[in-house]
């Protein structure tokens, strides 16, 4: 996750631009006063999304840009269209920020359906509850996002968000909406977005391929047939209804009141025919329309207008206000004009520090090689060096790490082993195969023979390289590692099915983990697993419980893990 927040202060307006539905629309907003000004609008031709042109036509360029910011404190931002981007929401346990970073790398790998190093992900943790915290992860093509910067360079938006959370974002301002928990609906002409909001955050989004044209279509053929019996139309409105019952179930919300969906609304025909069909469903829906008491009354805007441009309305909100907490998936692959100023200036800094870590081992290493340096001797070298209150930070820091260390396991690389299972092993002829990014015959039928065939289109990709490789096989992955003098073929997505909620570890006990899963066999077959690891005995199965509404085996195991958790002599549990 990055931190582009700046002073909001000075962040009067901004301009935001984004796909639409078929049009790219844009506008410019400033706040003053607690009081929004729509300063103009625009939108393109329907099914004109030529970015250069569009953003001539809003003077819209590098240079126009970034004169402007200097002289009113605009900033400029760009919206990616989410159809393009898969969500997650998975629970993990209380553990800090970095081991929480591995472990949504293990849960993103194990569902992408590409192999990683073709995704970017971006994640946000929100606060812990009964001892899990919920993440949200969202993935997409790192091609596509590639594709996506290209179309923008022309600008250079200071940064690109996600159109969902726009939709969310303007719910909350011009739609009466709140921080409460709710399905936010929003519709194009082409598809419709579902948005899940916690705590008034996007949390999870799912888009349709029905649109208003759609449901546009259908309300007018019922009107002139006055018979819905089986004709397609009322088959694409059933169709839309029971899409959305399924949505609202993968958001975890199986009762169909369970939670309020809210329909963005411009009064149109098409949106009461969702809001009436979802009604009859059974489902706790309303209408949404815009309203427009937060706009300042020089603003010749009306409600229709707040709905037509409620994404860009959104994208120049988030910038306004600030908003950091936000899913950054543009965070490796582009790079705003103000944040590589940014960067530079930070370059000596870094420079500085990286040149006082490699005086500390340099020393270090002289000393300990002619044995004559005392603590004091090296103390005064650094003093001498004028490098004293850096080295001090690093060595403190070292001291902490090793102190950490000492003190539990490397929670990681248990992670990493409960994820995986050893398939096979075989000798290192393969090496040099593999590295060339090619899957041999002979390995090929190695797997053949321990039941796990790969298909032709199965991928080898080069972690490191003359050690570890990934092949990816379907939805199958498999981790290649040279281990003394052999490969080791492991399936990393062997406990897939198997969700972690709580991992509880303290030196001197056996290590518990509390998960749930579909069934008793997927259960067994994991407590096996966990056994054919190195280090882990002593496996038990404790509390075993079918949850009678999400239909899922909640239960808990405990082991022993190296020497971790055995008792020490002379103490107490």
């Amino acid at each position: 996750m990055s931190n582009n927040i700046t002073d909001t202060g000075t962040r009067r307006s901004a301009i935001a631009i984004a796909k639409d539905g078929s049009r790219l629309k844009a506008v410019k907003l400033r706040k003053q006063n607690g009081l929004f000004e729509v300063l103009w609008t625009k939108s393109s031709e329907a099914g004109d999304l030529d970015w250069k042109a569009f953003e001539l036509e809003c003077s819209l360029t590098a240079e126009s840009t970034e004169r402007e910011k200097k002289s009113d404190s605009k900033m400029v931002v760009a919206g990616f269209d989410s159809a393009g981007v898969v969500f997650y929401r998975v629970d993990f346990p209380t553990v800090s920020e970095k081991e929480i970073a591995a472990m949504v790398k293990l849960q993103a790998e194990s569902r992408l359906p590409l192999p990683a190093e073709q995704m970017q992900i971006a994640w946000r943790a929100d606060q812990a509850q009964n001892g899990k915290v919920p993440v949200t992860i969202a993935a997409a093509r790192k091609e596509q996002l590639q594709k996506f910067v290209e179309d923008v360079s022309g600008f250079g938006p200071e940064k690109i968000l996600l159109d969902c959370e726009a939709i969310v974002k303007t719910w909350r301002t011009f739609f009466s909406g709140d921080g409460r928990n709710a399905v936010v609906v929003s519709m194009t002409t082409k598809n419709t977005q579902i948005c899940l909001a916690l705590n008034g955050q996007l949390s999870n989004a799912v888009i349709l391929d029905t649109g208003t044209e759609d449901l546009s279509k259908a309300k007018q053929d019922l009107l002139v047939l006055r018979d819905p019996v089986l004709t397609d139309q009322t088959e694409t409105i059933d169709r839309f209804v029971q899409d959305i019952r399924s949505v609202l179930e993968l958001f975890g919300y199986a009762g169909p009141t369970d939670l309020p969906v809210f329909v963005l609304s411009d009064d149109s025909e098409a949106h009461e025919v969702v809001v009436s069909s979802l009604k009859s469903a059974g489902l706790n829906v309303r209408a949404a329309f815009p309203q427009i008491e937060k706009l300042d009354a020089r603003t010749r805007l009306h409600p229709a207008d707040i709905y037509e441009y409620r994404v860009p309305i959104g994208l120049a909100l988030t910038a306004i206000d600030g908003d950091t907490d936000r899913l950054n998936i543009f965070e490796q692959v582009y790079c705003s004009p103000s944040e590589a100023k940014s960067r530079r200036r930070l370059d000596s800094t870094k420079a500085a520090v990286a040149v006082a870590a490699v005086m500390l081992v340099l020393l270090v290493i002289v000393a300990y090689a002619v044995d004559v340096a005392s603590k004091g001797a090296i103390e005064k070298r650094l003093k001498d060096a004028g490098l004293g209150s850096a080295i001090k930070q690093l060595t403190e820091r070292q001291k902490l790490i090793k102190s950490v260390a000492s003190q539990r396991p490397d929670l990681l690389e248990l992670l990493n082993q409960i994820h995986t299972s050893l398939l096979f092993s075989t000798n290192l002829d393969f090496q040099s195969d593999l590295d060339k990014g090619t899957i041999p015959e002979e390995l090929r039928q190695q797997f053949e023979e321990n039941k796990t065939p790969l298909s032709q289109r199965a991928t080898v990709s080069v972690e490191q390289a003359g050690t570890k490789w990934l092949i990816t096989n379907r939805l199958k992955k498999y981790s290649i590692r040279k281990e003394g003098s052999r490969l080791k073929i492991y399936d990393i997505t062997a406990n897939a099915g198997i969700t972690l909620d709580k991992l509880d570890f303290k030196m001197g006990r056996p290590v518990s983990i509390t998960a749930q899963t579909k069934s008793a066999e997927e259960m067994y077959k994991f407590q096996k697993s966990l056994l054919d690891i190195k280090g882990i005995t002593d496996v038990k199965i404790q509390n075993p419980d079918m949850d009678k509404k999400t239909k899922k085996l909640k239960f808990t195991m405990n082991f022993h893990y190296k020497s971790f958790t055995q008792k020490k002599k002379g103490t107490s549990r």
